[in-house]
């Protein structure tokens, strides 16, 4: 019996009827072991324990149906673009030739006029020049998973006998960057809130990353992530309550002395520095999504935004599941019952779990919903709201943290583009007096404040902005 075909997750609250989104991103899982041990892994020290059960590498079989079905879903939806990452585990493991073979019989199978936009996402300890030389040639971009750019931000990225993985992800990832730039997707951090947050940005712009995308790490109300208390959000006298309108998310939740921010300071910490350095010096994919949707522009990512999740997982044994975060939260928790060899992909946007997360605000908690930040919030990362005994109808366990950064982008943005009277910086000779020029945001004409009410529309009018999104994948690494 494929595994999870008797384990699906619990059905999710019921929420308003709406047509299927149809999956935009496919993440295969080629390999299903890691060659590290990383000490505070989701994926292999959390909660689920499906992986034991599955098959170390995905068959040839697998991955030749998963290219069918791939194809199959792109030709019934005419999708133009779809994301392929091939994940694991370490996804190097089944070898770089192998991925290649893999990503080529995608691109054969899908229908002509559709663009298949390819990544692996690795450790960068098993990168060498003839294996980076391979996935580039076949078009497969490289999306590195490190703690920092220096040692000491990596010490609980170890192998299974304990030794330290830094020096051999260094050695990869400058290889990358300095033989096959065009191939560099960027890196992935999870943030740490014990570091310094401008050591570990400039440590890892000293690998020349495109873009970096800064993750929350996984944790929940049940399993609280390090340096947040584990408060009961049921509790009314708790600092967050997802009965109350006014509680989560609500106007005055962010200015209670007991709800710490730690994520909120480290990461408002890392935009300033981003926003104030005068040049992009990398694309941060949470800061540009979350000033696109400042701004009223649709976004793309899992951690912001109401937009529906587009994703689905395919295993190592065929099985369909739900993305691996969601294994933060308990055994099974991603599993759907369904499989690539009696089911298609259609039948996982039916399922009731994956139609909760394309409902938007409808299978938020009140609170979340009745908050002003609703449209950019989204009421954070959907792992992040798990509660054992309550399901997923809360507030993110980064309910706090989340307004912290947003409300401080959001006054950068407006204090970028609110009219300041003077000559102008961006150009001596500008005749508009006061300059209405936005400090690197260009066209961007303030409507009204910012943080306005969720029904009220977006805060600002982007003319002609140039904030660019797309989609990712976060794992273990």
């Amino acid at each position: 019996m494929v595994r999870g075909a008797s384990a699906a997750a619990p059905d999710p609250a019921p929420v308003p009827a709406h047509p299927p989104v149809p999956f935009g991103q496919f993440i295969v899982k080629v390999h299903g072991r890691c060659n590290l041990a990383c000490r505070y892994c989701y994926l292999y020290e959390g909660p689920d324990r499906t992986w034991r059960d599955r098959p170390a590498a995905a068959a040839p079989a697998v991955l030749d149906r998963a290219a069918s079905r791939i194809a199959e879903h792109a030709a019934t939806h005419a999708l133009r673009d779809l994301s392929l990452v091939l994940h694991g585990g370490e996804p190097l493991l089944a070898g770089a030739g192998r991925l290649a073979a893999f990503a080529g019989l995608v691109r054969e199978r899908v229908p002509p006029g559709c663009t298949v936009h390819t990544t692996v996402q690795t450790n960068a300890t098993l990168l060498t020049e003839d294996r980076i030389a391979t996935l580039a040639r076949h078009g497969i971009r490289v999306g590195i998973s490190l703690d920092g750019g220096l040692a000491a931000h990596n010490t609980l990225r170890v192998d299974h006998a304990g030794r330290p993985s830094w020096p051999a992800a260094a050695r990869g990832a400058r290889l990358l960057a300095e033989h096959h730039p065009e191939a560099y997707a960027g890196i992935l951090t999870v943030v740490d809130p014990r570091t310094d947050p401008d050591e570990v940005y400039a440590s890892l712009l000293a690998l020349r990353p495109p873009a970096l995308d800064l993750l929350l790490p996984h944790g929940n109300w049940s399993a609280p992530p390090p340096g947040l208390p584990a408060t009961d959000p049921t509790d009314p006298t708790d600092p967050i309550d997802p009965t109350d309108p006014g509680g989560p998310g609500g106007p005055g939740d962010s200015d209670r002395p007991d709800r710490p921010t730690p994520y909120g300071d480290w990461l408002s910490a890392v935009f300033d520095r981003w926003w104030s350095a005068g040049r992009r010096e990398t694309r941060i994919r949470l800061f540009e999504e979350c000033l696109a949707l400042l701004l009223g522009l649709p976004g793309a990512t899992e951690s912001l935004g109401l937009d529906p999740v587009n994703a689905i997982v395919i295993e190592t044994d065929g099985t369909i599941e739900q993305v691996d975060s969601l294994k933060s939260a308990y055994d099974t928790a991603a599993a759907t019952g369904l499989d690539i060899f009696r089911h298609t992909l259609d039948d996982a946007t039916r399922h009731p779990a994956v139609a909760a997360r394309q409902s938007g605000a409808a299978s938020l908690a009140a609170g979340c919903r009745a908050c002003p930040l609703l449209t950019v919030c989204g009421g954070g990362h959907y792992a992040h709201r798990y509660r054992a005994g309550h399901g997923f109808t809360n507030p993110s366990v980064y309910c706090a943290d989340l307004q912290r950064l947003i409300r401080h982008i959001a006054a950068r943005l407006t204090e970028a583009t609110t009219p300041r009277p003077g000559a102008c910086r961006q150009s001596p000779a500008c005749p508009a007096t006061p300059c209405t020029h936005a400090r690197g945001v260009v066209g961007i004409t303030p409507l009204r404040p910012v943080l306005g009410s969720p029904s009220a529309g977006p805060a600002l009018r982007a003319d002609d902005a140039t904030l660019t999104t797309g989609p990712s994948a976060g794992g273990p690494g």
